[in-house]
């Protein structure tokens, strides 16, 4: 086994005039030093996976960087060598002379940086979405509330850092990359073409590493670098990047602008929005391509009836660490924006802001409600849903009106509460795969396409198996993120896995089970009508002690008893498809104290109602909403990456970005709601995995707006720092917030 290191860019922008890599070369133990001079001359760029519009083809990323670096923690070099330590001690021994160049930061900020000839204005990419006529609503508002939102730049930032290890078979030449990944088969097909090699001859496979939010998994620079090398070589390599490399180069998220607009009725009646919208995307455009600002843009409706609505989005680039998504991409930073906007809305009608929302939220009897917007290839149409119902039941739980008669404010701390309903879009297509199987133990194995990211669908899928078979859990061993499991798969993001492959699992086991019924009814000479299935065991409905095992039925299947033209084996493989998104819903309220001396906010509870349809297993959707709520108090209040005027980041370490512990976490109350099932899906499931961070954002913001109450106008950003909130406090009253 060799180990990598690689050498990243100290510098935000700057070409590379010369690489003296002989001295790091020469150093013993170490067996080999890459730049971009040594990798194939007709390697491409690394892909866009999701939905690009138009060409991003000028702004992708190779694994190394050529004649320029874009960003803090570019890869510019590879050294292979005998252990990790000699690796990173010869990074110090590769003189790079670099030419810097101009930089920009601030998206915002006219600057003479321009990182590709093809976009000279620093934009990759700048689209509209529109529905009615917006012109129109605001001509006939009675009311027009404007109003800017900002939401800082954070990440997924997951306990366990990215790696690799890749190993050729010499004999079979067959490349076996281990690696954490959320979609091993579209990784799988990246690497074979960047590499001209087969797909078949590439098995990938996703270990247990835990959580994944959308930013771990997807195909970075080093998913071609440690596979290339071990290639070149003929010997195992392995990577682990540490945590500065974490923070500096895996995919960031979440950095958005939306000035609003939005035009109102005398009654509060929401007539249009008009939203301008841009997005840092960093340095180069990443696997996710634009579909974070289209997902935003998309769905910042949310579960309001907005008819006539427009939002112009400007995709930027920026030399800053690239983007990607993270839990709930586009959805936590568009909720928080609109959120904010109805309650400013609210105070300047006069109107309660439940009351607003109450009466602007779509009804039951219009579903399927299409919104008239689009993304990730589809029309956004919301398939069922009672949204009054679900802010009426956060209400209920958390005693929301009499708490706000009962306030306690004193003279250093205010306390305040917040509202964020939300809107989720999940099980995303267009397939996934199941394959559902009995060996001649009788046991059963499921195998997926889709993979394991801390989401427990090793247990959801067994359940799902284990009821349509009557089987105990521990007879079932489910099979997830081995490109030789299943010839094709997806992989588990956007909420999807338990949908989609849930739904797979469902169907192959409705097949294998009525197969062993019939095979079951020759071993018993009766009807399959009469049969029974439980416990491993098929038997007769009123005499059960005539009964056959799930072993005995495999081995009636096994080729060596199968009739001719009869298929043998039980297994059964099954493409769940569905061609649109089913959308989970619910509503948030937060309660927080606000310390007015040193701007300190701390969230004291946490209320989350929320619908996923059916729930599998109710107590891991729990744990999903818990896990989403603290990434959500994460955004809102700590988590920020931060740059100086030169591109360098200032938060590289956990004493600089804050991640929440048990001491942020409020006491958190949930309640599901499970008889408004999907109607797009046998089971009825809809994805859970976002449903506790979507709408944590937007309430924390209401919050603490709530609890500055004259200057609560004034809260406009995420994450909500101490620094920021004082910086309000101490800013001098207006005589509009006065009034």
């Amino acid at each position: 086994m060799l180990h990598a290191a690689v050498l990243r860019s100290p510098h935000a922008h700057a070409h590379i005039r010369e690489i003296d890599a002989e001295s790091a070369q020469a150093l013993p133990g170490v067996t080999a030093v890459y730049t971009f001079a040594d990798l194939p001359a007709d390697l491409k760029p690394i892909p866009v996976r999701l939905n690009p519009y138009g060409s991003l083809e000028p702004f992708l990323q190779f694994p190394l960087a050529n004649d320029k670096v874009r960003y803090v923690g570019e890869p510019v070099a590879l050294v292979i060598a005998d252990s990790r330590y000699r690796a990173e001690d010869a990074l110090d021994h590769i003189l790079v002379t670099y030419e810097g160049l101009p930089v920009t930061v601030d998206v915002e900020q006219q600057t003479d940086a321009v990182l590709f000839a093809a976009a000279p204005d620093n934009v990759a990419s700048h689209f509209k979405m529109e529905t009615g006529d917006v012109a129109k609503a605001f001509k006939t508002a009675d009311h027009v509330i404007k109003s800017r939102f900002v939401c800082g730049r954070h990440s997924g930032v997951p306990l366990e850092t990215r790696g690799l290890v890749a190993r050729l078979e010499s004999g079979s030449g067959r490349l076996h990359v281990w690696g954490p990944t959320k979609v091993t088969h579209f990784n799988r097909g990246v690497l074979a073409r960047l590499l001209g090699m087969p797909e078949h001859q590439i098995r990938m496979i996703e270990p247990d590493v835990g959580g994944g939010f959308g930013v771990r998994g997807e195909f970075y620079p080093e998913d071609y670098l440690i596979p290339w090398a071990a290639i070149k070589l003929g010997q195992p390599i392995k990577w682990i990047e540490d945590r500065l490399e974490n923070l500096v180069a895996c995919n960031h998220s979440r950095q958005q602008v939306y000035e609003m607009a939005l035009a109102l009725s005398a009654d509060g009646t929401i007539l249009g929005a008009d939203i301008t919208l841009l997005n840092d995307h960093g340095g180069y455009i990443r696997t996710h391509g634009i579909i974070v600002p289209e997902l935003a843009a998309a769905m910042f409706p949310g579960p309001y009836r907005i008819t006539n609505y427009r939002c112009e989005v400007r995709c930027l680039l920026s030399n800053k660490t690239p983007t990607g998504t993270y839990r709930a991409p586009g959805r936590f930073e568009a909720h928080a924006a609109r959120e904010r906007l109805l309650d400013m809305a609210a105070t300047e009608i006069g109107i309660d802001p439940v009351t607003l929302r109450m009466q602007n939220f779509i009804r039951p009897d219009e579903m399927p409600f299409a919104v008239g917007t689009h993304s990730l290839g589809e029309e956004i149409v919301y398939d069922s849903g009672d949204y009054g119902r679900a802010l009426q039941s956060v209400i209920e739980l958390s005693g929301y009106q009499e708490r706000r008669q009962r306030l306690s404010q004193d003279k250093h701390k205010r306390i305040g509460l917040g509202i964020g309903c939300f809107i989720e879009k999940t099980g995303l297509g267009p397939f996934e795969g199941a394959k559902v199987e009995v060996d001649p133990s009788g046991h059963v194995l499921v195998s997926t396409g889709a993979a394991s990211v801390g989401q427990g669908i090793e247990t959801v899928l067994a359940q799902i198996a284990a009821e349509q078979l009557g089987l105990a859990l521990e007879k079932i061993l489910v099979r997830h993120g081995d490109t030789d499991l299943l010839p094709y798969g997806i992989g588990s993001f956007a909420s999807r896995a338990t949908v989609m492959a849930g739904n797979a699992v469902y169907q192959a086991a409705c097949t294998l089970q009525h197969r062993m019924l019939l095979l079951g009814a020759e071993l018993l000479a009766t009807s399959p009508d009469n049969l029974e299935m439980a416990n491993g065991y098929i038997f007769e409905r009123t005499n059960p002690s005539r009964r056959t095992s799930f072993a005995d039925v495999a081995q009636r299947a096994s080729p060596r008893h199968c009739k001719p033209g009869e298929q043998s084996g039980l297994a059964e493989t099954h493409y769940f498809r569905c061609d649109h998104m089913t959308y989970a819903y619910g509503a948030v309220i937060a309660e927080l104290e606000v310390d007015l001396q040193t701007g300190a906010a701390t969230p004291l509870n946490l209320w989350v109602a929320y619908d996923v349809g059916t729930a599998v297993n109710p107590q891991l959707v729990i744990g999903q909403v818990e896990g989403g709520a603290a990434q959500g108090i994460g955004g809102a209040l700590l988590e920020e990456f931060v740059y100086d005027d030169q591109g360098q980041m200032m938060s590289g370490t956990f004493a600089d970005y804050l991640l929440p512990t048990m001491m942020e976490m409020p006491r958190l109350h949930s309640l599901r709601s499970d008889d408004i099932p999907s109607t797009l899906n046998p089971l009825g499931i809809k994805g859970a995995g976002e449903a506790g961070i979507s709408g944590t954002g937007a309430a924390i913001v209401n919050a603490v707006a709530d609890a500055l109450q004259e200057k609560g106008q004034r809260v406009n950003q995420m994450p909500l720092t101490p620094q920021q909130i004082w910086r309000w406090l101490a800013a001098p009253t207006t005589s509009q917030e006065r009034t």
